[in-house]
């Protein structure tokens, strides 16, 4: 999963795409949501988001900790025990956990990233206390043994196999991603190296989940039609008697300058399409610019965001040389992030005319900057993504809970819209020339395979 700040939710649910546009006119900007938070005893941060329009609520419980935490030669463990998380525990037999989720209408899941690993089940709200009291249970109380480890690895390596191993563009993906970080452990896909899952055993999942899974290494996130009050008592009754323990310092081996641009070209019987991508790598010390985070991520918006993007209006409307074009900014890591332009040829055209079309466009968003109209258009879109957010509470627990895991703060995300707003053409000017350099870059290319030998 590629999180991503920009889609956000409104604190006012009757707000509409008219009313954003006024308030953004007279320059009223409205903050995110009213969340309400408080710290347990052990350490565990607790969030919860009130939305009263429909009995229904969602529980998140975010780990800080994901498959850049994993030690040399163990790639994969913390995805291996996002799937261990639904085998048994103490007093709920293997499986048992998802019967009880789908016997009481209730839907779950989970997902494990770069930077933390999250469990969630949207529910009806009188079901909050149950799930509530089965979600603490597995983050102390987990029973692991080789009878339930062997063959859930299997699971993990079939999964592998079709997800990556048998698509060409999964095994480009992670060939340019390791590409792009010769270090730091971005480069080292979240499912894991195949050789190294195969040898995944059941200690290491045990070692991870003792090591990482513990409430002052965890974010509780609840919405929906609750009262903050009442969840956060419910908190401190399921979660609160779990104890801390003492965590590992955050120490991550850092990526080295990059002072060469990289290319990585792969050829594929199975491809019948080629297709171009090209990252830009930003430093450290401009990730943690916010200012200039808030630039790219309106630029994003003005050279990808969707049709009327300045990539695809230039290369798939007018000159015809791509079939689809974009980009994106990776704003949720906790570490390095990038800028991603990706292209497509249309019949007749290659990739290289695709590369030259999109550094043209760079070039000319350096050297002359952007419009008051391309401004103005990104950052209404920005909003009225966050407007139409609102509809799932799910979605506000998810911004929440992703944006908290990876270093961001409550007023970060309340007061992103404001933010967003005070954008101008030169700081995303600026944001260009500083992101932009060709020396911090990867170029891939996943090309057809005709060799008949």
């Amino acid at each position: 999963m590629r999180p991503k700040l920009i889609v956000m939710s409104i604190l006012v649910s009757v707000m509409t795409f008219s009313g954003l546009q006024r308030a953004v006119g007279d320059e009223e900007i409205p903050k995110l949501f009213d969340p309400k938070t408080t710290v347990l005893e052990n350490g565990l941060e607790v969030v919860v988001i009130e939305d009263h329009r429909a009995p229904v609520v969602t529980h998140m419980v975010w780990y800080k900790a994901g498959a850049a935490d994993e030690a040399p030669l163990k790639s994969g463990i913390a995805h291996f025990l996002e799937h261990l998380m639904f085998k048994g525990t103490k007093t709920l037999k293997p499986g048992e956990f998802s019967k009880i989720v789908a016997k009481n209408g209730g839907q779950e899941n989970a997902f494990t990233s770069q930077d933390y690993t999250a469990y969630y089940q949207n529910v009806s709200v009188d079901k909050l206390p149950l799930f509530m009291e089965m979600e603490a249970d597995r983050m102390a109380n987990l029973v692991l043994n080789d009878e339930a480890v062997g063959p859930e690895l299997k699971v993990v390596l079939e999964e592998r196999s079709q997800r990556t191993d048998n698509n060409p563009g999964g095994l480009f993906g992670e060939q340019f991603q390791a590409a792009q970080y010769l270090a730091h452990p971005y480069g080292t896909p979240v499912i894991g190296w195949r050789q190294e899952l195969e040898k995944l055993t059941t200690q290491d999942a045990i070692d991870w989940y003792k090591k990482y899974y513990a409430p002052n290494n965890a974010i509780l996130i609840v919405a929906g039609d609750v009262d903050a009050e009442e969840v956060f008592e419910l908190a401190r009754e399921h979660y609160g008697p779990i104890a801390a323990v003492d965590l590992p310092e955050r120490k991550r081996v850092q990526e080295p300058p990059q002072l060469a641009k990289r290319v990585v070209e792969m050829k594929d019987k199975r491809v019948r399409q080629p297709s171009w991508r090209q990252s830009y790598l930003m430093p450290l010390d401009q990730k943690a610019d916010a200012k200039n985070n808030r630039a790219l991520e309106v630029l994003s918006e003005i050279l990808g965001g969707g049709t009327t993007s300045r990539l695809y209006r230039g290369l798939v409307v007018t000159d015809k040389i791509a079939s689809g074009a974009g980009a994106y900014f990776n704003s949720g890591n906790i570490d390095n992030s990038t800028f991603v332009f990706y292209g497509s040829p249309s019949s007749g055209h290659t990739l290289e005319e695709i590369e030259g079309a999109v550094h043209d466009i760079i070039t000319d968003i350096q050297t002359n900057g952007v419009t008051d109209a391309e401004l103005d258009r990104a950052r209404r879109n920005l909003m009225a993504e966050a407007v139409y957010a609102r509809d799932s509470v799910r979605g506000a627990a998810n911004i929440f809970g992703a944006s908290l895991a990876n270093g961001e703060t409550i007023d970060d995300i309340v007061n992103w819209p404001q933010h967003i707003s005070e954008v101008t053409a030169e700081d995303v000017q600026k944001a260009a020339n500083s992101m932009f350099d060709e020396r911090r870059s990867v170029v891939g290319r996943l090309l057809p395979d005709t060799d008949e030998s």
